[in-house]
């Protein structure tokens, strides 16, 4: 089910340009909207919304261990996690070698996940399947020759909703993203799940809302005791 994967990402960490100052939300300030009153409202940055829920990635190899700290932060409460953490894990349970010529694989992933106390699941599905998987989940893609891997919060009708740690949160059409994916994703599965996880409440799309799109959580009887022991993915 694992084979190692090129997750070469360096054109595409390119386009974040590093090294600029992020830009923060800040609050603005209306004055006499109401007579004698102060109207604030909390603004985002177009760069804030485009990584909001998203643990970026650094390096050039790093879509993995970004994708996976990206998880452990908004789905398990792993407050503290860093991508620079989750790789220094992932560098003591790898060929170091191996990994700076062709990336991590998902065993990788699954290997580093186990020590952390969780479990990685890897499964092999069927297109149609995807509206069914409840749960935010690794999958790798092949985006113009290059392997990265990604988070897939849900796949609702035709617009599949994408964390990606290289170019940030966005929305690929359902067919361009089985185009571009190998039929497998990766589940972290373990206690401390967050069923209500703003990983599968992503953001609509400034210019295309639509109400089918509507969240609702994963429902408790679906997830039993959140270990996922007798449906762990759908």
């Amino acid at each position: 089910m694992f084979h190692r994967n090129l997750c070469l990402c360096a054109s595409l960490a390119a386009l974040a340009v590093p090294g600029l100052p992020a830009a923060e939300a800040a609050a603005v300030r209306f004055g006499g909207v109401v007579p004698g009153t102060m109207v604030t409202k909390e603004v985002q940055s177009i760069r804030e919304r485009r990584f909001e829920h998203l643990v970026e990635q650094e390096t050039d190899y790093s879509c993995g261990a970004a994708s996976l700290a990206t998880i452990l932060k908004y789905a398990y409460g792993w407050t503290d996690v860093t991508e620079e953490k989750v790789l220094a894990g992932l560098m003591e349970v790898v060929d170091k070698e191996q990994v700076m010529k062709l990336g991590f694989s998902l065993l990788d992933l699954s290997n580093y996940v186990e020590q952390i106390g969780l479990r990685g699941r890897g499964y092999e599905i069927e297109p149609e399947m995807l509206d069914e998987v409840s749960i935010p989940v690794i999958v790798l893609l092949d985006l113009d020759g290059y392997s990265h891997f990604v988070v897939m919060k849900k796949a609702v009708g035709d617009r599949v909703y994408i964390g990606d740690p290289a170019l940030g949160n966005k929305v690929m059409n359902r067919d361009e993203f089985l185009d571009s994916w190998n039929d497998i994703i990766f589940a972290v599965v373990g206690e401390g799940f967050d069923p209500s996880t703003v990983l599968l409440d992503p953001a609509q799309p400034l210019t295309a809302r639509r109400l089918t799109d509507v969240f609702s959580p994963v429902p408790k009887q679906q997830l039993l005791d959140f270990g996922f022991r007798h449906s762990e993915v759908f």
